[in-house]
């Protein structure tokens, strides 16, 4: 691990400057350049930490507030940790404001942020990869589809809703992706049942994308997310081992 430098940045899109975290090596060198999407909680201490992570294993990581429309982060008060407890009363908070990103939206400010990397000085010229948490990872595959010019990796993990029987569902832009695809599905998660987890993976063969998904025995909803107590040490560092390996094998 390397020495890691973090400062907020503020990310120019049409609706406003979304504010950011930005991580990188110390080194003064460019890198390349990853974009975490976020998890439902925001941009948080544990956000930036994940981030801090990667940098240290040599990558520039942009962590935007993808609810810059609602102001900066975060868009509603959390705990320091997030018991089962806390989570009803934050996601009657959040709801509305998960529900105004729609997928169009999210795309604009994809096509935003991936123009911001490209001008950093931080970060390496060429394409980017990408990893997302819970919503995010359903942002991931969105982007992955919506940019494949951009995008030669996406990882998604403990993700919802990436395929639902439904015409405007994540999985239907397969046939645009010409990234690698990894993702963790969390064992017995409500938000993606054993269907969606068979509609996503045929869709992904059917169009010929490289990909792996795998599904973590006894994960929940959240298991990366040290700050909640869906938490899993187990399947994080899982996690880990699989991201880093999919960036070593793109760049």
């Amino acid at each position: 691990m390397t020495a890691v430098q973090g400062s907020a940045v503020g990310i120019p899109t049409d609706d406003g400057t979304a504010d950011a975290y930005l991580a990188h090596p110390g080194d003064g060198g460019p890198h390349p350049a990853v974009l975490l999407y976020m998890d439902a909680f925001g941009l948080r201490p544990q956000l930036r930490s994940m981030a801090d992570r990667l940098a240290g294993a040599g990558y520039t990581v942009l962590v935007p507030n993808l609810f810059h429309r609602h102001g900066p982060a975060p868009a509603t008060e959390l705990p320091d940790f997030i018991d089962p407890g806390a989570r009803p009363e934050i996601f009657e908070r959040l709801r509305p404001v998960m529900a105004s990103l729609t997928a169009e939206l999210a795309m604009r400010d994809a096509g935003a942020y991936l123009r911001w990397l490209a001008d950093c000085p931080a970060a390496a010229d060429g394409p980017v990869a990408l990893t997302g948490y819970c919503m995010g990872a359903r942002l991931a595959l969105l982007t992955a589809g919506a940019c494949p010019e951009r995008v030669a990796a996406a990882a998604g993990f403990h993700g919802g809703q990436l395929a639902p029987d439904a015409p405007d569902s994540p999985h239907l832009v397969a046939p645009r992706i010409t990234a690698e695809l990894y993702f963790g599905h969390a064992d017995d998660d409500p938000s993606l049942p054993p269907e969606q987890i068979e509609r996503l993976e045929n869709a992904l063969t059917e169009a010929g994308v490289r990909h792996r998904c795998e599904v973590y025995a006894g994960a929940r909803h959240g298991f990366t997310q040290a700050d909640t107590a869906a938490y899993d040490r187990d399947g994080d560092e899982r996690h880990w081992t699989a991201l880093l390996d999919l960036l070593k094998r793109t760049f």
